[in-house]
């Protein structure tokens, strides 16, 4: 009898673990291999990149794709986020790797941040990130803080640029904590407690950047690196999501009960979800939805490039304590 009950209850168990990947949000956009995500509660409309054409779209929760900005001369785009004022979508430039027309003179040269008005779909706001630093280049993510000062991450210079609500550019934070090959510096995000978070790729840790003292950077204690980590997300002052792609194509939560001088690994997507190079993470009504970029297409010589594409819910299963 104890046995036969045993096997019930494993069952059971074995049950209510998920076998089917989570819900998806598909959308037809040829060849556009959108990296960046923003979801807009007014317009009810997420706003994606465009790695591979350097455009800027949104999808609606239907799956239908609407072009917001086609310029083959920005090359490729990266983080998205609308601005606090609601009325402009941000969005990281670049011509880092993946761009249909790259040119000699801007491949790891380019960085910038433009605005977008999201009534007119014209560029209000265009600034040049590149003379800043010395070498390389690639502007990959940014987020807002209380102000409106943005921040972006070079995630070939490994250094963090703050620009202001007037426009101003200018280098925040350069800690030798960042410095790493190939890409370094990825996802950021502001907290409101005073300071930064952000992820490097190549180290794979977590770092917080002091707002009223850059120079203050520490490495959030963390029971695992997170190596080709890329967006991040805020869905708490004590909850950070982690998108990490490179293989793993997973997504972690991560929470703190110190202030983030260390964090604790809570929750995390199964294999099951299935996620096809999952890069950035936004945050729609009460649900953490997942850009999917494909990427791994890009490094397959022999792969069709694809025209279909899923933003997916990130359904995120507790770990045991």
């Amino acid at each position: 009898m104890k046995k036969l009950i045993l096997c019930f209850l494993m069952a059971g168990c074995a049950s209510a673990i998920p076998d089917q990947p989570t819900a998806r949000i598909e959308f037809l956009a040829p060849e556009t291999y959108p990296e960046g995500i923003a979801y807009d509660s007014i317009s009810n409309n997420y706003f994606v990149s465009s790695a591979r054409l350097g455009s800027v779209g949104k999808v609606n929760p239907a799956g239908i794709y609407t072009s917001v900005l086609s310029d083959p001369s920005l090359k490729s785009t990266y983080g998205v986020k609308v601005h606090p004022d609601g009325k402009r979508l941000f969005v990281c430039v670049g011509d880092a790797n993946y761009s249909k027309y790259t040119s000699p003179e801007t491949r790891k040269k380019m960085a910038r941040l433009i605005g977008i008005s999201l009534t007119t779909n014209k560029i209000t706001d265009d600034i040049d990130l590149s003379k800043l630093v010395e070498g390389k280049h690639f502007a990959n993510d940014l987020t807002f803080d209380i102000e409106q000062n943005a921040y972006v991450t070079d995630s070939f210079s490994n250094v963090i640029y703050k620009v202001s609500p007037k426009g101003v550019a200018s280098v925040f934070a350069d800690s030798p904590l960042f410095k790493t090959e190939g890409i370094g510096l990825n996802g950021i995000v502001y907290h409101p407690s005073g300071y930064l978070l952000t992820v490097s790729s190549g180290t794979g840790a977590i770092y917080k950047i002091d707002l009223k003292n850059p120079k203050n950077v520490t490495k959030v204690a963390t029971e695992q690196f997170f190596i080709n980590g890329d967006g991040l997300l805020l869905s708490g002052n004590q909850k950070l999501v982690v998108v990490q792609n490179g293989g793993s194509d997973k997504i972690y939560e991560l929470t703190s009960e110190d202030n983030w001088s260390s964090a604790k690994l809570s929750a995390s997507t199964l294999v099951a979800d299935r996620f096809t190079y999952p890069a950035t993470a936004t945050m729609a009504k009460d649900k953490i939805w997942i850009m999917n970029a494909k990427f791994s297409e890009l490094t397959d010589s022999t792969s069709v490039p694809s025209a279909k594409f899923a933003i997916q819910h990130a359904r995120l299963m507790p770990l045991p304590k």
